[in-house]
């Protein structure tokens, strides 16, 4: 014979549920946004259209050098430069992070890939991907863009360029990690779609407007 829930028990599992149902929502709104307001514009490196600019979003380095996501992001954007589907990189990253000088990094590992210097603008107030983008538009007077992150960021990244007035396409970069680290990214965007909403709601201005 089965037990039977005594009626409060049965309102507090309901309210549990609901509760749990409302988390969730909230949750995964901001990252259905972020997914849906991308469909279209995520491409490959080989079937990437063209732009003038392509914005390459950085991460961190190790010694000086480009971590091995990075180094996909930089490498998928030279192959973007020399196929002609980019004429200019905006190399945009924290130019005095934890981990090092990211554009610097960036601009070297690009010149040892082959890329000619003066195809390449490095921004050092890339502090993260909402200021990254306006800083793009306001700064650089970028207005039509491809934007070179991993499959995880991807999405994201497009979306907040596009809402900020971006003609922006995303191009996916191999990660060149594990599957563990993998997962953490997607884990950490999928929160971080929360984020994003909020910068864009409230209209919030990037930490640094100056070249």
């Amino acid at each position: 014979m089965g037990l039977t829930l005594n009626p409060v028990m049965m309102i507090i599992r309901r309210r549990v549920i609901v509760a749990a149902a409302a988390a969730l929502l909230a949750v995964s709104s901001p990252w259905a946004w972020t997914s849906l307001s991308a469909q279209g514009h995520v491409y490959a490196e080989s079937d990437a259209p063209v732009a003038d600019v392509a914005i390459v979003l950085g991460t961190e380095v190790v010694d000086g050098a480009p971590s091995p996501r990075l180094a996909g992001r930089l490498e998928t954007a030279a192959l973007l430069v020399s196929t002609g589907r980019a004429r200019t990189l905006l190399v945009s990253g924290d130019g005095n992070g934890a981990s090092g000088n990211e554009p610097a990094a960036m601009t070297d590992y690009l010149v040892s890939l082959g890329v000619p210097a003066e195809k390449i603008v490095p921004d050092p107030y890339g502090l993260d991907t909402y200021d990254t983008c306006i800083r793009a538009r306001d700064v650089y007077g970028v207005r039509r863009a491809l934007v070179v992150t991993q499959s995880y960021h991807v999405r994201r990244a497009v979306t907040l360029c596009r809402h900020l007035g971006i003609d922006a396409d995303g191009v996916v970069a191999p990660c060149h990690c594990g599957w563990v680290l993998a997962t953490n990214k997607w884990i950490r965007d999928y929160l971080a779609s929360g984020k994003a909403v909020w910068d864009v709601v409230r209209d919030r201005p990037p930490a640094n407007r100056s070249k």
